[in-house]
């Protein structure tokens, strides 16, 4: 899978465990609208629970919401209503998206 953007991860310590390369949790993309995308971690394999580091997300569906990102965007990252931390958005790769 080719990589949507490129974003700043910023953890809020809610997980216990490091996050591991490849961690696929929800997105909040757009209002109401909470997404699966596959986490890539720059010259990181894990990232400690309240940690910051730069890396990738490919999305699932794309096309379910177009044009409806932007560079400094920031996306909240939940597992079910749990926010575990955010996403502000750096670079997008996939042109559908902006």
């Amino acid at each position: 899978m080719r990589p949507d953007v490129e974003v700043v991860f910023k953890f809020n310590g809610a997980k216990k465990h490091p996050i591991k390369n490849g961690y696929r949790p929800a997105h909040m993309v757009k209002e109401n609208c909470l997404t699966t995308g596959i986490h890539d971690y720059y010259d990181s394999e894990y990232v400690d629970p309240a940690g910051c580091v730069k890396g990738t997300i490919s999305f699932i569906d794309p096309e379910a919401y177009s044009h409806s990102l932007w560079v400094g965007k920031t996306l909240s990252i939940q597992e079910g209503d749990t926010v575990v931390g955010e996403a502000t958005i750096t670079r997008i790769f996939n042109s559908l998206l902006s």
